[in-house]
């Protein structure tokens, strides 16, 4: 805040919570320049109503949240902060798969009841990694990230992606133990994995997803823990955040996690800051830093 207030004269939500639609709307007008967080819809109606705007800078590395081709159309740049995320979220990624895979949210659960009667030989086994196939789907600078640290745990990697490298998604899905998303949110990503992909996955296997909530069929997912078709899942976003399909609460071969990809006190530092920088560099006429093209 102290770069961006040296630079422009500032006007901040200091509201609990998230902006309302509304009076987003109310008072980008006059501005121009917007920060926005994911979580505030910068739809067609507030760029129309922002008619003074030229950049609106996303504290985050997807921009489902904004309307891209109404801003474009209107001249206005967009732009988000890639990179300065992918170390936290490949990390919070692997915290996911290991509290799934070894059960660590029903024992922790357990152990807070007060009714845990110690050890037991055979007590909450969970799945070992080593020897096991990881499934990547989305192979940008996140699922990489989240490779590259697989050899550690002793598991192979297999990948898809809109590139066309990897391998087919029917056979990622078919032959992986653990599937992770790693996808942007489009009209061709929403649903990606919905019954008939959840069919298609290991009885064993788990699936975790850090990228974008709709990317996963919820009500789907709810069936096929019930019912068993896979092991297990860990997640880190939702399809209605913050709600979260009411089946999933029931479940315990569900890790539900509060979207903390990013939260590190270092990422979410960086992340303030290339927004701010982007915004301050397109309203001195210069070239945006990570434009969203």
């Amino acid at each position: 805040m102290a770069r961006l207030e040296e630079a422009c004269d500032v006007e901040r939500f200091d509201g609990d919570g998230v902006i309302s639609h509304d009076e987003l709307v109310a008072r980008v007008a006059g501005k121009q320049g917007l920060i926005a967080m994911v979580t505030d819809m910068v739809d067609r109606a507030v760029i129309e109503a922002g008619t003074s705007l030229k950049v609106i800078a996303n504290a985050a590395v997807g921009y489902n949240n904004i309307d891209v081709a109404a801003a474009r159309a209107r001249g206005i740049v967009v732009t988000n902060t890639p990179g300065v995320l992918t170390d936290a979220t490949a990390d919070l990624t692997w915290a996911l798969i290991l509290a799934v895979t070894r059960r660590l949210g029903e024992g922790e659960r357990w152990v807070r009841t007060r009714e845990w009667p110690g050890w037991a030989f055979d007590q909450l086994l969970g799945m070992e990694l080593r020897g096991k196939q990881l499934g990547i789907v989305g192979f940008g600078r996140i699922g990489r990230a989240v490779a590259d640290r697989a050899a550690a745990f002793g598991m192979t990697v297999a990948h898809t992606s809109r590139s066309g490298d990897g391998i087919p998604m029917d056979r990622l899905l078919s032959t992986s133990d653990v599937v992770s998303l790693h996808v942007p949110l489009t009209a061709d990503t929403r649903h990606l994995i919905d019954q008939a992909a959840l069919a298609r996955m290991k009885r064993t296997a788990y699936l975790v997803n850090t990228s974008r909530g709709p990317v996963v069929d919820e009500a789907a997912l709810a069936w096929a823990l019930k019912n068993r078709l896979i092991a297990g899942a860990g997640l880190d976003v939702y399809e209605r955040e913050p709600i979260v399909h009411d089946e999933l609460f029931a479940l315990e071969n569900v890790v539900l996690a509060p979207h903390l990809g990013s939260a590190t006190s270092e990422t979410r530092t960086a992340m303030a800051d290339l927004a701010v920088r982007n915004a301050i560099a397109v309203l001195s006429g210069e070239a945006p830093i990570t434009p969203v093209t």
